[in-house]
């Protein structure tokens, strides 16, 4: 066990929930006067509680000594694999935790997808941009998604505005999921770029 425990130092696991919780609580602060109760609309403070929970996990995408990292004699690949994993389903848990106990911004099944897509794309960025820069993909996306004027409801609309589309919406779907599998692979295989 403590191998798992240098580990989640060593990815600054702690600051990263802080952060994650610390959105969580703010967002439920200002909204747990709004009502509770399901809405159809897709409110976008759900969009930025996950992207902002992701980008708070990205930092973990590297260790102390990215020349470490890939000379350790442990097989990297189920650890990185995992990590993303985990950066999504904490970000997610944190969104559903907040609509537990206050307004319901968005279905779970677009929680689900959101957090998926988003993680996906952190990886993305870990690997082509470098763990430090592991964020600028989701929060450039999360501002595409977000002050771009709503995208016609066609096949690429649908894939290219993923993240704001209802749930059920198969393109937006099957993006997340592209982006989920891409980026978790690419970042598994081959690490954060130096």
């Amino acid at each position: 066990m403590r191998w798992l425990m240098l580990y989640a130092r060593s990815r600054q696991v702690p600051t990263s929930a802080a952060a994650v919780t610390l959105v969580a609580l703010a967002v439920w602060a200002f909204t747990r006067g709004d009502g509770t109760g399901a809405t159809d609309a897709m409110d976008p403070t759900a969009f930025f509680v996950l992207a902002a929970s992701v980008a708070a996990g990205s930092v973990g995408f590297v260790g102390q000594d990215l020349a470490l990292d890939r000379t350790a004699a442990i097989r990297w690949v189920p650890r990185r694999a995992a990590h993303t994993v985990l950066i999504g389903a904490v970000a997610g848990a944190a969104l559903l935790a907040v609509q537990a106990v206050g307004p319901k911004f968005v279905p779970t099944e677009v929680v689900v997808r959101d957090s998926a897509g988003l993680v996906g794309l952190a990886a993305l960025g870990a690997v082509l941009c470098g763990a430090h820069l592991a964020w600028t993909l989701p929060t450039g996306w999360l501002a595409f998604s977000v002050l771009v004027p709503p995208l016609p409801p066609n096949t690429v609309g649908k894939t290219v505005g993923w993240m704001t589309f209802p749930p059920g919406t198969e393109a937006s779907t099957w993006a997340a999921v592209a982006l989920l599998v891409t980026g978790s692979t690419l970042y598994a295989v081959a690490g954060p770029r130096r």
